[in-house]
């Protein structure tokens, strides 16, 4: 219960946040907002979800008493880089989903080159956010922040994941090439959550370093469950299409090894997790319910 009601108020308050942040009116420095641009943006990130990677950044950075403005502002900032990634997923091009979240995707609601528009933008926005000095940082941790992010986000990262997943879709990989595609993919994102809370508290190498590998566990956690959840859950559950993996044929962990295997692995991986976090002791409470979380929720 601590967990879920933590996790609510989190997303609150990026919520209200990315509501400030995704207004018509112009920053310093921006010429305009177009309207169905902004309007297609705010489609796309202000349409319910977990926030899970906003409450990362945030639970992590409070294992240093560093959760205040800056951690959420690094939070939203990653919110709309999930979400943009989201966007674009969806485009007929790439997953051609026409459902998120229980509501049509951004390319269904507007069009596709406003779509494509919108996730650029929100891409732009994250590092935008990072980088101003609304953002009170001092400079070298912001630098670090925007680098930290640029890899996760990027052509060795969530990017290069997704280039990957397409290529799988032609040439199955083996084991070792679908946990590489899922460490990028999915895994970078949430690895870079974990992490960037030691980076904006300006914890120690040690701290970043074992935050990141917890991050790396929960990512995976994240994703065997998700593959799981498409062969078991329905569409109402899960607020999208399930089912598309396995009708593609896509190679995923779970159909190469089977559901109980699957379930064995979610286990071990949260097990890996809290030992992670163990030199945190009680602070880190929110954060092994976290992981436990990911690797048993039904949606």
């Amino acid at each position: 219960m601590a967990f879920e009601m933590a996790l609510i108020r989190r997303a609150a308050a990026v919520e209200v946040l990315l509501r400030r942040l995704l207004d018509d009116r112009p920053l310093t420095g921006e010429i305009a907002r177009p309207g169905r641009l902004m309007a297609a943006m705010r489609h796309g990130v202000l349409n319910g979800g977990k926030r899970l990677r906003p409450f990362l950044v945030m639970e992590s950075a409070a294992l240093f008493s560093a959760d205040g403005e800056a951690a959420l502002r690094v939070a939203a900032a990653l919110e709309c880089v999930h979400c943009y990634s989201l966007i674009h997923d969806d485009l007929p091009a790439m997953d051609d989903d026409d459902l998120r979240r229980g509501q049509p995707t951004v390319h269904k609601a507007f069009d596709e080159a406003t779509a494509i528009l919108a996730g650029d933008a929100l891409l732009t926005l994250a590092f935008d956010i990072i980088a101003g000095e609304a953002t009170v940082l001092p400079a070298e941790r912001r630098a670090a922040l925007v680098l930290a992010l640029a890899r996760a986000a990027g052509a060795g990262g969530m990017v290069g994941g997704q280039t990957l997943d397409l290529e799988a879709e032609r040439t199955p990989p083996d084991e070792a090439g679908i946990i590489r595609l899922q460490a990028m993919k999915t895994g970078a994102l949430i690895r870079f959550a974990c992490e960037a809370g030691a980076i904006i508290a300006g914890a120690p190498a040690e701290d970043r370093e074992r935050l990141a590998e917890f991050g790396s566990a929960v990512g995976l956690a994240f994703q065997l469950a998700d593959d799981l959840l498409d062969l078991t859950a329905d569409a109402s559950q899960m607020g999208k299409a399930t089912g598309k993996d396995a009708a593609a044929g896509k190679a995923t962990l779970v159909a190469l090894h089977g559901t109980n295997w699957a379930r064995s692995q979610l286990h071990g991986l949260v097990e890996q997790a809290h030992t992670l976090l163990e030199p945190y002791g009680e602070q880190a409470a929110l954060l092994k319910a976290a992981a436990t979380f990911v690797a048993t929720r039904n949606n």
